[in-house]
């Protein structure tokens, strides 16, 4: 039994999960930051926890939008090389 009809399809869909996972770890580290700050006054980690989160969101930005020709290197992993 296969997901998506063989290995390329299990591994986009494999991919989409990854990167849904990477946008919610970005997005409980910006609300860990913010409380972080608010409770202790920590600046220094509260800042580190957000640029982790950009930089996280940063990655999943660069698979899913698309170039110049208009199409997004997750697009590319859907063809069948063969």
């Amino acid at each position: 039994m296969t997901c998506g009809g063989g290995a390329a399809g299990y591994g986009k869909g494999m991919l989409d999960t990854v990167l849904s996972i990477t946008v919610l770890a970005a997005l409980l580290l910006l609300v860990g930051a913010f409380f972080l700050w608010r409770r202790t006054g920590n600046v220094k980690n509260a800042l580190l926890m957000v640029l982790l989160a950009a930089v996280a969101l940063a990655n999943v930005a660069i698979w899913v939008l698309p170039d110049a020709g208009g199409e997004a290197p997750l697009d590319k992993l859907e063809q069948d090389p063969g």
